[in-house]
């Protein structure tokens, strides 16, 4: 495949420049479907525990993920991105494709969905700075007010369910918090220039050379019981997180802004929470209604805040 510095994809959409912007309310969809998928990866992560190790399920998924995204790209006959996008690939790869869920999962080990939902619900915020360092964006001084207040919202929230006690993944936490803001802040930046599917199978694909042999040692190290819930996991986190979520979420972050669309993500911890009581039995507080609703008084004013 050959270099698209100046070709135009199979779809017939340049991907040399802007590409043709789509609708507000579809790219507020196409976000809002990606923080549905995004909801379900911490309970499908601790499905996948229950029969792969740590390294293993991180390093598999991505394989798995890989090849489906490598995959799409063949079918369509998609040319290889020009070299000027590939420093920014390799962000994005370094931050959601490994970064993020290598660090989640390490601390889910010994963390609750509850208190790993402090790094999504403080997601949206960091995501907005890296975008305004990186991008020069500057939104208005209510989209960070109603910003600034739903992450504390969500903070105060996960911080009471998990009893107010920090644990040694924390470390783990707050470090997935920064690689997936840089990632999906570069992310959305490609995806103005690219469609947004392609940057993230691209990411998947670069990674190949490292998480293909990563796997296979894994795999040769740490013991697997494939059961019910464990490949259940790994599909979701491989198909649905690591693809399928990645691709609409871009997509919606490219046609209405990364700081808005980052603000959707304020809903995910609650979502979340639901899941988790759904798929892991855990028990939901009386809080969870009362932080629900201020989690979406936010989300709605930043989507009518003016940048």
């Amino acid at each position: 495949m050959r270099a698209q510095d100046s070709a135009t994809a199979p779809t017939g959409i340049a991907v040399n420049g802007p590409l043709s912007p789509e609708s507000p309310g579809a790219g507020t969809i196409q976000a809002a479907l990606g923080v549905t998928a995004f909801s379900l990866t911490f309970p499908a992560t601790v499905w996948g525990l229950e029969g792969f190790g740590p390294w293993s399920l991180v390093a598999v998924r991505s394989v798995l993920a890989a090849l489906i995204a490598g995959g799409c790209l063949l079918a369509l006959r998609v040319p290889l991105p020009g070299r000027r996008h590939w420093a920014g690939l390799a962000v994005v790869a370094a931050g959601v494709v490994i970064g993020f869920p290598l660090l989640t999962t390490l601390a889910l080990q010994t963390s609750t969905t509850a208190h790993a939902a402090v790094v999504v619900g403080l997601l949206p915020l960091t995501t907005a700075l890296f975008s305004a360092l990186r991008m020069g964006s500057r939104p208005s001084r209510t989209f960070w007010a109603a910003a600034l207040a739903g992450a504390a919202a969500v903070l105060a929230f996960t911080v009471q369910q998990s009893g107010g006690a920090l644990t040694s993944a924390d470390a783990y936490l707050f470090g997935a918090l920064l690689v997936c803001a840089a990632g999906y802040t570069e992310g959305g930046r490609l995806a103005r220039v690219m469609p947004g599917w392609q940057v993230i199978a691209w990411a998947l694909v670069l990674c190949l050379p490292l998480t293909a042999p990563a796997a296979a040692l894994a795999l040769s190290y740490e013991p697997v019981q494939l059961t019910a819930h464990s490949v259940a996991g790994l599909l979701w986190v491989a198909a649905g997180s690591q693809f399928f979520g990645l691709v609409v979420w871009y997509r919606g972050m490219a046609a209405i802004g990364i700081p808005k669309a980052s603000q959707l993500q304020l809903a995910q911890p609650l979502l979340t929470l639901v899941w988790s009581v759904l798929l892991l039995g855990e028990q939901l507080t009386p809080a969870a209604p009362l932080t629900a609703a201020a989690v979406l008084v936010c989300i709605a004013v930043t989507q009518r805040a003016r940048g």
